[in-house]
């Protein structure tokens, strides 16, 4: 199974994801998102911090959960690396976050998220759960 793939939209950039289980689509997105910004196979797990979002809805969760990620990137210069979740319901997230600050030497920034949107959010359940998310750059 693929985790996720690149989508290339006007003026953003996206990504769908795919897991088994929810949790494991939301920590693709995760990883997904990573990709966008960073070179993910560049990044080590040097660090961790406990993140908890909570949502109205699955939703507003996927939204609140890659927004946390963003803004620590943003305020605390942390890239995560890996995201591990344990505890996914349809309203509350919490998740360690495994991941380094970055550094300019070995980190070169591809693309800058400002925002992550609900714009053609789309959350899904077939075989598998598939996520598909727009990000403002």
């Amino acid at each position: 199974m693929k985790k996720y793939k690149i989508l290339e939209h006007t003026a953003d950039v996206g990504i769908e994801a795919e897991g088994r289980t929810l949790k494991e689509a939301f920590e693709n997105a995760a990883s997904g998102m990573l990709s966008i910004m960073i070179e993910p196979e560049k990044v080590k797990e040097l660090e961790s911090y406990s993140l908890k979002v909570k949502g109205r809805d699955e939703k507003e969760l996927l939204v609140a959960f890659l927004s946390e990620l963003l803004y620590k990137y943003e305020v605390a210069d942390i890239l995560p690396k890996r995201v591990d979740i344990s505890l996914l319901t349809d309203k509350d997230l919490k998740a360690e976050v495994h991941g380094e600050k970055i550094d300019l030497k070995r980190h070169t920034v591809d693309t800058q998220i400002k925002a992550v949107t609900y714009h053609q959010l789309a959350i899904e359940k077939d075989k598998d759960w598939k996520i598909r998310v727009i990000f403002d750059i």
